[in-house]
């Protein structure tokens, strides 16, 4: 591992070195190669997914699992990012002081960044991108679960580049072992930035252990909420998209709130939907009066169960509901069905979260449906990023000084 990041850190300062254009040249290269190399990675894939069929949950096989479809999709993201601004050399501020001096806030790289993520192999794909047309170099550690596509996919990647930059500018630590995560997270002299991307559980793991700068992303207790004046039709299809279009993603939704005024009414229409989804239904006591559901208790309503399976409260009103997010989501992604204003201005307003939505589903939490190309993560936190990561938000800077002899 040392080996790895000397030379990841290395590679780094090279760079810095390289045109804009070439890293572009780069990324159109990487395309390349995943197209054309689309059988070896679905070989891949396909025997990550043999030897976890029968050990993770039917959720978490559809987010290792890669098509045809997925692949060229994660190819054409690389085309977006390639048309997006090359933000390193970036003015973000110039300041003129009394004195002559000319003070310019310049965007630049962070250097080496590191993510460390679970069953996720598209993951490999949109960080060594995005990394690399911000010109910081990335050190990648995958779950046990994808490692055979992972390996296969930075082989791909540095092979395509090594023509253009240094190709040790993206790398893979293939070792499965815990203890390596351990010493991974403290190599401070060599990493920048970390970003964790997983469970609830990999994250505080990384909260407790790391000494390097990092950013939480990831664990999406997610809620939908339905006020008393929404359109119950639109909240069934938002509903649906929401909690089964890919229930194992941060994004989707694992509890929907109910104002009291509409249970009755609404919550029959999303019990016949779900039932025929076969989504699991959870519920408080109010909600088990109108349909049949498993009764849960307030310490249910923490949990991100990434499956077919739905947490549901009812609610006195939009303040009763704002409340129960802020006590029990992990500030991710919430949205309101309304069409009261007022509920909804405070909804905003009040919502603690990095994302909050109106008559919207939640699943656009996303780099790509907000049009970054692709993410790094999504960040759950206040620093120095919120929600999507992009370019952007992988990037730092520094203040460049022009004088002409000025002495303090």
């Amino acid at each position: 591992m040392e080996d790895i990041l000397i030379k990841t850190k290395n590679a780094s300062k090279d760079l810095l070195k390289v045109s804009n254009e070439d890293i572009n040249k780069a990324l159109a290269k990487i395309k390349d190669g995943i197209l054309n190399n689309m059988d070896l990675i679905l070989k891949a894939n396909e025997l990550d997914i043999n030897n976890n069929i029968n050990t993770i949950k039917k959720s978490l096989i559809d987010r290792l699992r890669l098509t045809k479809e997925r692949i060229t999709d994660l190819a054409n993201s690389i085309s977006d990012i390639i048309k997006l601004p090359d933000y390193i050399g970036e003015v973000i501020e110039e300041i003129k002081r009394p004195n002559g001096l000319i003070i310019k806030k310049i965007r630049v790289p962070f250097g080496v960044i590191a993510s460390i993520f679970e069953a996720r192999p598209n993951v490999v794909i949109d960080i060594a991108t995005l990394c690399l047309k911000t010109k910081n170099a990335c050190i990648l550690k995958g779950g046990k679960e994808a490692i055979n596509t992972n390996i296969c996919l930075v082989n791909i990647i540095k092979d395509s580049i090594k023509d253009i930059i240094n190709p040790e500018c993206v790398n893979l630590i293939n070792s499965t072992d815990r203890k390596d995560t351990d010493i991974l997270i403290t190599k401070k002299e060599y990493i920048d930035l970390l970003i964790p991307r997983g469970s609830k559980g990999l994250i505080n793991y990384i909260c407790q252990n790391a000494k390097i700068p990092f950013i939480e992303t990831g664990a999406g207790v997610c809620h939908l909420y339905v006020e008393k004046t929404a359109n119950l039709d639109m909240a069934i299809n938002i509903a649906i998209n929401a909690k089964y279009q890919r229930p194992s993603v941060c994004n989707s939704i694992e509890t929907i709130l109910v104002d009291y005024d509409i249970k009755d009414k609404f919550l029959p229409l999303l019990a016949k939907e779900f039932n025929k989804l076969n989504i699991k239904l959870n519920g408080c006591k109010l909600t088990k009066e109108v349909i049949d559901c498993n009764l849960i208790d307030d310490s249910d309503y923490y949990i991100e169960y990434n499956d077919y399976i739905v947490n549901i409260k009812v609610v006195k009103d939009y303040m009763d509901a704002i409340n129960h997010i802020n006590t029990h989501s992990t500030k991710h992604s919430e949205s309101i069905i309304s069409e009261n204003m007022e509920a909804v201005s405070n909804f905003y307003n009040l919502v603690d979260s990095a994302c909050v939505y109106h008559n919207a589903s939640t699943r656009f939490t996303d780099g790509g449906c907000f049009g970054f190309g692709a993410e790094i993560g999504i960040s759950t936190t206040k620093l120095h990023a919120r929600g999507p990561m992009g370019l952007k938000e992988i990037t730092t800077y520094k203040y460049i000084i022009l004088g002409n002899g000025q002495v303090r």
